[in-house]
């Protein structure tokens, strides 16, 4: 090869790097940009260390009960202690439990969302890859999934292995990953026709090494999107299951159980329903809010 050959090569490979690096910092000053994803980043960054917090933070226990001080208003005070939020039917201080159950709703739909993602992608690389017979297996067990009720799933599965946190996980990953893995396979064959997976596959690569160094780079983008659609979607759901009476169970708090407890006061306390469910409408709002932002600054036809 020449020295002119030499260096054009240098300067080609030399100058893909800035490109890519420019590329990466400008979808951040786009996202950083977005003032609506930066304020639903913020509200989730916040609940986030509520929850962590919430032993340092709330100012009871959560089920610490007493008959006397029940159905206090907010700002009411009783020997000596301040409940800022009031008490609920059972003398149960309502900002306390209010901060214990955003560590059940976060930790659950964040795990969801994770095991979901996890089994979705390998489904979703498997089924986009392999032709034939077993990307259609994969793809049909998915379709059938959604076509099955998902409310009726849940039931079916917290009634056979029990209510728990790790049950309800499960039934939230259950939920998950077929959404993962049709838009992880939709992504993989649009990526595997194309020149630089071919030449990969032409040097001698594996198909395992393709998938993961070469392929899967170009899912992460709509994988990360997803995954903040669907955590607000499990945040929903492991509301409407608490709420049902599948979730957690007491003693320990949810903002969905919180909601069912407060039905039989909405005339008398309305309050009760009120704080539980501003929780899970600023949760859901703040992770579609950064799903949005992401989605615009990761697009790549606007890069």
């Amino acid at each position: 090869m020449s020295a002119d050959g030499a260096r054009m090569l240098t300067g080609d490979v030399e100058g893909t790097i800035p490109v890519r690096r420019g590329r990466g910092s400008r979808r951040g000053r786009r996202l950083l940009r977005d003032p609506a994803a930066m304020a639903g980043a913020l509200i989730l960054a916040l609940f986030a260390l509520v929850a962590y917090a919430a032993p340092a933070l709330a100012p009871a226990h959560y089920d610490d009960q007493r008959s006397a001080r029940r159905l206090r208003p907010a700002f009411s005070t009783d020997e000596g202690r301040r409940f800022l939020l009031g008490t609920d039917q059972l003398g149960r201080d309502v900002l306390s439990r209010l901060i214990y159950a955003a560590q059940v709703s976060l930790l659950v739909g964040a795990v969801g969302v994770l095991a979901g993602a996890l089994i979705g992608t390998l489904v979703g690389l498997l089924a986009g890859w392999f032709d034939g017979w077993p990307g259609t297996v994969l793809m049909r067990t998915a379709d059938i999934q959604l076509a099955f009720p998902y409310l009726l799933l849940a039931i079916a599965v917290i009634a056979f292995f029990g209510s728990s946190l790790s049950n309800l996980v499960l039934v939230l990953a259950l939920r998950s990953w077929v959404v993962f893995a049709r838009v992880v396979r939709a992504s993989v064959l649009a990526t595997k026709p194309l020149e630089f997976v071919q030449a990969a596959l032409a040097s001698g690569a594996g198909p395992a090494s393709v998938l993961i160094r070469h392929i899967l780079p170009h899912t992460l983008a709509p994988i990360t999107v997803l995954a903040t659609v669907e955590f607000a979607n499990l945040i929903l759901l492991e509301a409407t299951l608490s709420f049902l009476g599948l979730g957690v169970q007491p003693p320990f708090p949810s903002w969905g159980m919180m909601l069912s407890d407060a039905r039989a006061y909405l005339l008398t306390d309305w309050q009760l329903s009120v704080y539980p469910g501003v929780a899970i409408m600023l949760t859901v709002m703040a992770a579609n809010l950064l799903g949005d932002g992401l989605r615009d600054a990761l697009d790549p036809q606007g890069n």
